[in-house]
């Protein structure tokens, strides 16, 4: 197995030696082919250095190709094998580094370039033989004649030997000689093709620059120029070229051909094309994909002050029901019907539907009128859901959630348009779907605060952002402090302090509840230990610590409770856990064997919120409850007095009831002593709220429990 070469350098005498090696066998010269090759070794390095030189420089192409002239490589062959080896292996050999498909490129136009200054300086050649001959023809007219015949015959062979098309015309544009492979091209008889002039082959694709460059060329102004020409063969197909035309001159110098060189790129062409569509366009639908929808929409974006856009971004409502029921084929065959209605939906100027993947789809129009539009727009896909889609014989109803953002161009990013209608999108399904909502900057602002809450959670526990603050329980009867509630309270770098309502149910939907929830638990008992050690004379201080409905149902609730009362050394009779009444209603055994389970150890349950979730009180008999705790709201209606004698009873009622079945109530939202006074006579054991204290830092609790110590 033979080492491929390490270095550009030796990559570079690696091309040399395939280059001589391939060539040396068709070239008339005295040399060795050691020899040879360090002929060739100057050459390559020129055609390496073109390669990536920036912009690409033809004439170093040219002057390659003279080089093989000077080189005594003047046989047709010799040409033949070279481009053949350049094509091969210039790229292989000396294109380390770069876009391998562009300087594929940049080598065909550097054959082109070889094959042009081959031409041209053989040509030169011959005319310089020619005139040699002349000179010399009194003295030598036979072997002048026989030199002369070589050399055309070897001109002509290396013309009509070419793969590539070559076309000589004069200044006026009449063809005057072509090659077989140039026919081969057009599909054209030589006669016929003779017959045309070259300004005749325009094309409604031509670049604007094409025919400039053409005046220029022939005017003598320009010496050679290269574009990507199109041409109509004689079946009206359409035949794709990278055209490169350079002037001839005669010995004065002046303008006297010009010779085309043209490379058929028609399959090549087709086929980017074709990989253009596969990478813009979705493979299931046929709809432009999110590649292409949000070139769209930046050009859409970018248009001028006096133009505006509208944006639908549609989901379908309940499509994962289908795919789960009915198997991903026919969810498949949902979409595809559902691409084709709203295909049918966006056919204005303007306008366009696109596929951005699952069932999310978007519909853009643009233009000076767009508020109206887009209305419009939405109301017709809203429509064309209507109809039931037949799939497997089934009759599926099919309905969508849309978010609408509409607005100037020039305001927004393309990403900040989408998310707005994302959001937006998502806010109609919140509401029910099958409806569109228009984008709301307010609502914007709290569902990215929202989401940046959610995304900073898990690094804001890591971090230790999170603290807790406690408000203390107090028995109604003597004022004496019996424990405090723990409340989390999260400090954000940029938002500050946030309340638990701010980020728990951001935290129960990520499920980082359960580490934040242990967190809490943890912190709580540590400090429920502190105050029993410091403050033993203030009696048993008990710790009130909320469970989430996810901590609820997490497997480890139960082991991760007990070891954090056994590493702080903490009775279970200190610790009360709160479940809210809605997270009970309708549970299972399996949902309360847990917390039986954590009764049975003396662990206290507290019912949170009772009196909001409208459970059966006859479910207390089976809860393993052994507080209830009344919802604020009932003391909301004490603060005015007289109080309402309906709500009295029914708090009265209450008390009774939980008395009887052996439970303590505890009473939230305290704000008078109005309202502890009238608890009091009603009967409730302990109460909270902001007459006694707000929540604070544990040290406010130990004053307080002194105090009721004390005096």
């Amino acid at each position: 197995m033979i080492a491929e070469p390490d270095g550009p350098e030796d990559r570079l005498r690696r091309f040399a030696t395939i280059w001589s090696r391939a060539v040396f066998p068709v070239t008339s010269t005295s040399l060795t082919r050691p020899e040879f090759e360090e002929r060739l070794l100057p050459l390559a390095r020129r055609l390496s250095q073109a390669l990536h030189a920036r912009p690409l420089d033809a004439d170093e192409g040219r002057a390659v190709g003279a080089g093989l002239v000077t080189a005594h490589c003047t046989d047709p062959e010799a040409l033949s094998r070279t481009l053949d080896c350049v094509d091969a292996y210039l790229v292989l050999y000396c294109g380390a580094g770069g876009d391998q498909e562009e300087l594929r490129a940049r080598c065909s136009r550097l054959q082109h370039a070889m094959a042009a200054g081959f031409a041209q300086a053989l040509r030169e050649r011959t005319l310089a033989e020619q005139e040699a001959i002349s000179a010399a023809a009194l003295q030598a007219q036979g072997v002048v004649a026989q030199a002369l015949h070589a050399t055309e015959a070897r001109f002509r062979a290396v013309f009509e030997g070419a793969a590539i098309g070559i076309g000589m015309a004069d200044l006026e544009g009449n063809i005057l000689q072509v090659n077989g492979a140039l026919l081969r091209m057009f599909g054209h008889s030589e006669q016929n093709l003779r017959a045309r002039n070259v300004k005749e082959w325009t094309h409604p694709e031509d670049a604007p620059q094409t025919w400039t460059l053409y005046e220029e060329l022939v005017r003598g102004e320009r010496e050679h120029y290269h574009l990507e020409k199109a041409f109509y063969r004689p079946d009206g197909t359409v035949l794709w070229t990278n055209l490169t035309v350079s002037l001839l001159r005669d010995a004065d110098g002046n303008p006297q051909y010009q010779l085309a060189l043209m490379e058929d790129t028609t399959e090549r062409r087709l086929l980017n094309l074709r990989l253009r569509y596969e990478a813009t366009h979705d493979a299931l639908t046929g709809l432009p994909n999110r590649t292409f929808f949000f070139e769209r929409l930046e050009k859409a974006l970018g248009a001028g002050q006096s133009q505006r856009f509208g944006l639908c971004y549609l989901d379908l409502d309940g499509f994962k029901t289908v795919n789960d029921s009915l198997g991903h084929a026919a969810g498949d065959r949902l979409l595809v019907e559902v691409a084709d209605r709203l295909q049918s939906c966006a056919t204005a100027p303007g306008e366009m539907v696109a596929r951005l993947g699952g069932d999310e789809f978007v519909a853009l129009t643009t233009g000076p009128d767009t508020e109206r539009e887009v209305d419009e727009l939405a109301a017709r896909i809203m429509n064309a859901l209507l109809a039931p889609i037949s799939i497997d014989g089934r009759e599926l109803t099919v309905r969508g959630s849309i978010g609408i953002v509409e607005g100037p161009a020039g305001t927004r990013s393309p990403a900040e348009v989408l998310r707005s209608a994302d959001i937006t999108m998502y806010r109609a399904k919140s509401a029910g779907g099958n409806r569109f909502e228009l984008a709301d900057e307010e609502a914007d602002a709290r569902a990215i605060t929202r989401h940046g809450l959610t995304t900073a959670l898990p690094a804001a526990l890591e971090r230790g952002e999170f603290f807790i603050e406690y408000q203390p329980l107090v028995h109604l009867g003597d004022g004496s402090v019996r424990g405090a509630e723990a409340l989390v309270r999260w400090l954000h770098p940029q938002h500050g302090v946030l309340g638990p309502d701010r980020f728990i149910p951001l935290a129960e939907h990520t499920g980082l509840i359960v580490p934040l929830g242990r967190w809490v638990l943890e912190q709580s008992v540590r400090q429920a230990r502190a105050w029993r050690e410091r403050y033993d004379d203030a009696g048993p201080l008990r710790i009130n610590v909320n469970l989430s409905p996810c901590q609820l149902t997490h497997p480890g609730l139960v082991q991760d409770t007990v070891d954090i009362l056994e590493r702080a050394g903490v009775e279970p009779e200190a610790l009360c856990l709160e479940v809210t009444e809605s997270a009970l209603i309708g549970a299972d055994d399996d949902l309360l064997k847990p917390l039986r389970r954590l009764a049975e150890m003396g662990v206290d349950i507290a019912l949170d919120d009772f009196g909001t979730g409208y459970s059966n009180l006859a479910n207390l008999r089976r809860l393993p409850v052994s507080i209830l705790k009344l919802d604020r709201s009932f003391t909301q209606s004490m603060q005015q007095f007289p109080a309402d004698p309906v709500d009295l009873k029914i708090v009265e009622g209450i008390v009774s009831l939980a008395h009887s079945l052996d439970l303590a109530v505890t009473v939230e939202g305290v704000e008078t002593g109005a309202q502890a006074e009238q608890l009091r006579i009603l009967g409730c054991d302990t109460a909270q709220g902001w007459y006694y204290a707000r929540p604070g830092p544990p040290d406010r609790l130990h004053e307080l429990a002194l105090i009721d110590a004390t005096g």
